[in-house]
């Protein structure tokens, strides 16, 4: 196994760039097989990658839990395993809606203490392992206190089933108060060159010691500067700066910025894992990727260091870049 930079997340430590494996299941960027999906995972292994984020919700019937637990066969004491909870709702619970920024308007959750056992013994299944090493409600619950929700969890953790705590797409009010019911690891939190991180949110997590998880890192793969157009049965045809003129003028924006990378002897993709892993010690960006070499590529951005002239040049470009298309939910 190659050796990456590490980083922590409070007491949790990991590769610098961990592995976001919602890509490998079917229609999130189109069709692919599974032999394909635990290739690339192992190439992320094989590279020094130690965290690998999934969830219950990513395909069908925890088809990507079950995908990351058969490419961990033998090597499970490597990894961090972070998987999320909330969308694969029981029969005759009820669905907790509200509102995305996706053209179909919303999405259901239900994270109700009751349930969250159930959750995790499912993915305990479905992962092949006796222990989920950092485990997030996938969304807080409009309808249920964030705080019970985490006492569900604190029990999982006090019975050994988790062993870390963490939070996704929460506001900096709802992470203090979770952090108030037990410690918090980590907050997954969307993070980019096109989507800034809440302010207060970051101030929050640095001031608890609480680390970040850039989920998006890539900007659904727009990042990479090969994206100028997505396929019928791509995810990525229901957000708004995927559209085909906001693409287009998207990719026309983002000119300057692969011209820095160009300069540096960077591929795109590289300077934006580089430009956000200098923006926090503690942030750990979480690119998926299908191929092999653009996984090899993209972890090669651990090494990379930018020197602050480089940096404001990178921040003047990104002042003057606003991408076009409301709405910035890449992942959930």
């Amino acid at each position: 196994m190659a050796a990456l930079p590490t980083r922590h997340l409070a007491d949790l430590q990991t590769s610098a760039i961990g592995f976001g494996a919602m890509v490998l299941s079917p229609g999130m960027y189109g069709e692919i097989d599974d032999h394909r999906a635990v290739a690339a995972l192992r190439t992320a292994l094989d590279e020094g990658v130690t965290l690998i984020d999934t969830a219950d919700g990513y395909g069908a019937d925890g088809h990507n839990e079950r995908l990351v637990g058969q490419a961990l066969r033998g090597r499970r004491d490597q990894v961090t395993i972070a998987t999320k909870f909330g969308f694969r709702i029981p029969e005759g619970a009820p669905a907790h809606r509200f509102p995305v920024s996706y053209t179909f308007g919303e999405l259901a959750v239900n994270a109700e203490p009751r349930y969250v056992r159930g959750y995790a013994e499912q993915s305990l299944r479905n992962l092949g392992t006796d222990v989920i090493d950092l485990y997030y409600p996938h969304f807080p619950d409009p309808e249920v206190p964030l705080e019970d929700t985490v006492g569900a969890v604190a029990d999982l953790v006090s019975e050994g089933l988790v062993r870390h705590l963490g939070l996704s797409n929460v506001t900096a009010d709802q992470l203090r108060k979770a952090h108030a019911v037990h410690p918090v690891t980590a907050v997954q939190v969307q993070w980019s060159m096109w989507q800034p991180v809440d302010p207060d949110l970051h101030a929050a997590a640095r001031e608890l010691g609480v680390g970040l998880v850039a989920w998006g890192p890539l900007g659904g793969g727009f990042l990479t500067g090969t994206v100028q157009e997505v396929a019928e049965d791509d995810f990525r045809r229901n957000l708004p700066r995927f559209e085909a003129a906001n693409l287009k003028a998207n990719y026309d924006r983002y000119a300057p910025l692969r011209g820095i990378a160009s300069d540096l002897g960077l591929t795109p993709a590289q300077l934006a894992l580089a430009w956000l892993l200098h923006q926090d010690e503690h942030v750990v960006p979480i690119p998926g990727s299908r191929t092999p070499a653009h996984i090899a590529d993209n972890l090669a951005a651990a090494r990379v260091r930018l020197h602050p002239d480089t940096l404001a040049r990178i921040d003047e470009a990104l002042s003057r870049f606003t991408p076009e298309g409301t709405g910035t939910l890449l992942d959930h």
